[in-house]
């Protein structure tokens, strides 16, 4: 189920809503939160019940591992069992996670580079991708690593599973942490109608669903003509395309986000911001402080600094660097293409640290021309179904093709909504700093309603979320 349907927005959202505020004001607070976890698996298995056992299997295996880490004796590290020490039980808790997640992920990328190496013909498995599994196994991930750490508070199955399962988060985050997440489920005032956060929740779902269906989605359809289907383009042409890529992602993700925090403030959760005006940033540094912010997070707590973070000598932070991205390369895709994508913002981010070393500063102008130019560009390899693809694209960048000047007539209306894009991106205040000041006036009212209506009239090219894919 889609965040931008009408089945969702009419149908499942209010009936939930309803029934669960319904319950807490009967007293019923541990039926509500069981009705939440039914409501989110039903929201789960809406696009395909088959994986319903999968996710259920996942939630309770790493409650096991959880409370066997919590119960373990802190003193000799041994777990329940003494032939096994704490650590070993978080190893194989991580373990089974990451394996899991490579079996639907990643068989038949390797399949096909075995194949490939090897001259052998193992037929590819074909596996469809079960929604949100890469969310949910590293939220669980997380979760292990911070009852290894003893820093879990709280077992209970229920909140567990409703903090695993949550629909706001499900399928493409923010990737949580269970300390942030359980004394809201478990703080009674949160299971009370507040108004407050249902204007607020309303108005950021609207910006959201906006920017989804009417933004991303119409520059979706060029997007995909020019990486799908033209075989070659020019100059003109391949720009377009590039910008209409760059500004899809963005707001698809940054819809994605803003839906996922105003749905959950309906029901009194604060999810934590993932998104930032990325394309504010004026290094690449910068950037991925803004983009996707908790799976940035996830890199640097549980894999960045374990390896040794900025504690370690310059040589080593750079390995560091280059790990952490190509893990969150091939976390995004199995391909070749997310790889390149990564390795390239790796050797930015080191190119970037290398400059501040040497103290050099540039006119923030031109550091922010270079940062979104450079984005824009990667952005191509991380878009490209092969290689093939990102080079055509690329040779049209820089005129391979010819100019193609008679184009900036016929997509003049594309040019035109580019730029504008460009200039909310870099000059409007994003979703958050317009929550932060929220005033529920008339004005406000009026602007949500023309959104809100706009968006209605175009769903009727629903399209999933990008980060779905992922």
């Amino acid at each position: 189920m889609l965040f931008n349907s009408y089945e969702f927005i009419f149908f499942f959202l209010p009936i939930t809503f309803y029934i669960y505020f319904l319950l807490n004001k009967k007293g019923l607070y541990s039926y509500s939160r069981i009705f939440l976890v039914f409501s989110s698996l039903f929201f789960y298995s809406w696009w395909n019940v088959i994986y319903l056992p999968l996710i259920l299997f996942s939630i309770f295996f790493n409650y096991i591992i959880g409370t066997t880490l919590s119960k373990s004796h802190e003193k000799n590290k041994t777990g329940l069992n003494k032939n096994f020490t704490k650590k070993s039980i978080l190893i194989f808790g991580v373990f089974c996670n990451l394996l899991l997640l490579a079996y639907f992920k990643y068989t038949d990328f390797f399949l096909e580079n075995f194949n490939g190496i090897f001259g052998s013909n193992i037929p590819l498995q074909h596996i469809i991708l079960p929604l949100g599994i890469s969310f949910f196994t590293f939220t669980q991930i997380a979760f292990l690593v911070d009852a290894y750490k003893n820093e879990v508070k709280e077992y209970d199955l229920v909140r567990y599973m409703l903090f695993v399962t949550y629909f706001p988060h499900l399928l493409a985050g923010p990737i949580l942490h269970h300390k942030e997440m359980m004394p809201q489920f478990k703080d009674k005032l949160n299971s009370y109608i507040n108004l407050e956060n249902i204007t607020k929740g309303i108005f950021i779902f609207t910006i959201g669903l906006f920017k989804k269906v009417v933004i991303a989605d119409s520059f979706a359809s060029y997007a995909t003509n020019g990486f799908d289907v033209q075989e070659k383009l020019n100059f003109i042409e391949a720009w377009l395309t590039s910008l209409s890529y760059t500004f899809q992602l963005y707001y698809d993700f940054s819809g994605y986000s803003d839906m996922a925090i105003g749905i959950a403030l309906l029901f009194n959760i604060k999810l934590p911001v993932n998104f930032n005006s990325p394309y504010k940033a004026s290094n690449v540094q910068d950037f991925w402080r803004r983009w996707h912010m908790t799976l940035s997070r996830f890199l640097r707590d549980y894999i960045y600094i374990p390896l040794g973070g900025n504690k370690v000598s310059e040589v080593s932070i750079y390995i560091n660097l280059l790990i952490t991205f190509l893990l969150a390369g091939i976390w995004h895709g199995a391909g070749w293409t997310f790889i390149f994508w990564a390795l390239l913002h790796a050797l930015a981010i080191v190119c970037n640290r290398i400059w501040r070393r040497f103290n050099i500063k540039l006119n923030y102008v031109i550091s922010w021309i270079i940062t979104f130019n450079f984005i824009n560009i990667t952005w191509i390899f991380f878009r490209a179904k092969n290689f093939d693809d990102a080079i055509k694209v690329l040779e049209g960048l820089v005129g391979l093709n010819g100019l193609g000047l008679e184009t900036i007539l016929l997509e003049k209306f594309l040019i035109i909504g580019l730029f504008l894009t460009l200039l909310i991106s870099i000059f409007a205040k994003n979703s958050i700093e317009l929550i932060n000041n929220f005033k529920a006036d008339f004005k406000t009212v009026v602007f949500l309603s023309l959104l809100f209506s706009i968006s209605i009239i175009f769903l009727t090219r629903v399209s999933e979320f990008l980060y779905f894919d992922f």
